[in-house]
């Protein structure tokens, strides 16, 4: 394995949409993990925040397909998926692919779909293939969906199922800027136009090449211990209705990896793991009825509680 792609590749990303959103480089870096990783984004914050920005910004980072699906009461499931229909000409149906069918997905404002299209998303998030009429439609890799909501509005909207919000990689917030950095941003030129001149820092060789080294990096015995100490601290805890699941450990075990590696090293810290763990495992928890604490709060204070392995 080689760590300095891995730098190379956060510098790249780091410097575009830096252009684009300024002071959110754990974002960023988290959103650059989630790809390697084969991993979807669910960006939660106020309007206004900036979550649909960079997220084009990304995809225009990362090159392919992309398209935009703005989630409406009224969208169907065909909508996203596709449909066949009759082709007079030919005398057949044919098949139309959806928006779902590109590289990179943008899902804003997800929970404004109700269940039945929401839940569209479920075999495409996990099994990166669509099922139609009975047939099995494969999507081209890489594939990721990038999602928004809003948690401060809840007319007209419906909350994403623990079985959806499991398949994201990782959920976050972005928070508002410094008022010197919302200052930088109302001097400077609209910021479609950044994206526009943003050009691919990476290709699917180069992508496919992270993919595949990420794993290489040490886990040793101590560090496992204590992901593990993490994750079933969760499933054990009286203040949790439910605790993180398998795919959940999965995937901290896998952004703790990349982490390290975009960090230039062959081998992983506490810090890895640490710095991972509120936006890979928040999600996957529910608070029992009247707690004090957030999802997010609790693996915070988790974190504080928990012995950290030194060496």
């Amino acid at each position: 394995m080689n760590p300095s792609l891995f730098v190379s590749f956060e510098n790249r990303l780091q410097e575009n949409c830096g252009k684009v959103i300024l002071g959110k480089q754990d974002a960023i870096r988290r959103i650059g993990v989630c790809l390697i990783a084969s991993g979807h984004v669910l960006l939660e914050d106020l309007p206004g925040t900036g979550k649909t920005m960079l997220l084009r910004a990304f995809a225009k980072c990362i090159g392919g397909d992309f398209r935009r699906i703005q989630f409406t009461p009224d969208i169907l499931p065909s909508d996203l998926t596709g449909i066949h229909f009759y082709n007079q000409k030919q005398g057949e149906f044919e098949f139309r692919p959806g928006p779902l069918f590109a590289n990179v997905v943008l899902a804003d404002e997800i929970n404004r779909a109700v269940p039945r299209s929401q839940s569209a998303l479920l075999e495409v998030m996990e099994e990166r293939q669509i099922s139609i009429d009975g047939e099995t439609h494969p999507l081209a890799e890489p594939y990721i969906v990038m999602a928004t909501q809003n948690p401060v509005e809840s007319y007209g909207t419906f909350p994403l199922p623990e079985a959806q919000l499991d398949r994201f990689f990782m959920k976050m917030s972005l928070g508002y800027m410094t008022p010197e950095q919302e200052k930088e941003v109302l001097r400077r030129v609209d910021s479609k136009d950044i994206i526009a001149s943003l050009s691919p820092i990476i290709t699917d060789k180069e992508l496919a090449e992270l993919r595949s080294t990420y794993r290489e990096v040490e886990v040793k015995e101590e560090i496992a211990d204590y992901l593990m100490s993490i994750i079933l601290a969760t499933r054990e805890s009286s203040s949790l209705s439910y605790g993180v699941s398998t795919r959940g450990s999965l995937a901290l075990y896998k952004a703790a990896q990349i982490t390290a590696a975009m960090a230039g090293r062959t081998y992983v810290i506490p810090e890895d793991v640490k710095n991972n763990a509120v936006p890979v495992l928040a999600h996957r928890v529910s608070v029992v009825a009247g707690s004090h604490l957030s999802p997010e709060d609790f693996i915070k204070q988790l974190l504080e509680e928990l012995p950290v392995p030194v060496e």
